[in-house]
């Protein structure tokens, strides 16, 4: 499984309305059918970070996702909307989606 990561600092003027910005593009992906996951989340320490969260089934399907009609629909906006250049990590790990975490469950 592919796993990555993305740091997006928005303009502090555009930052209330990215996630409306991102939606089609959100959604799109998430029907590729290499799609694991993806999902946004906002800094809770800078408001203009958003924190992206995705994986893919496999190289291919990540490949598939950035030569897709929407990822350089995105791609070709963005720009104007970022404040810098986002910060990724992308590697290839084991599995096909979320473990539970072994250290901590519900009392019962």
């Amino acid at each position: 499984m592919i796993f990555i990561v993305v740091k997006f600092t928005v303009r502090p003027e555009r930052s209330e309305e990215w996630l409306d910005l991102v939606k089609d593009f959100t959604r799109a992906t998430r029907d590729e059918p290499g799609n694991v996951f993806y999902e946004w989340s906002r800094s809770v320490e800078n408001p203009h970070e958003f924190v992206l969260v995705e994986a893919f089934a496999s190289a291919g399907a990540g490949e598939a996702h950035v030569n897709s009609e929407h990822f350089k629909t995105a791609m070709a906006w963005m720009p104007d909307v970022i404040a810098e250049t986002p910060r990724i990590i992308n590697v290839e790990v084991p599995g096909t989606g979320w473990s539970a975490m072994a250290e901590l469950s519900p009392r019962r």
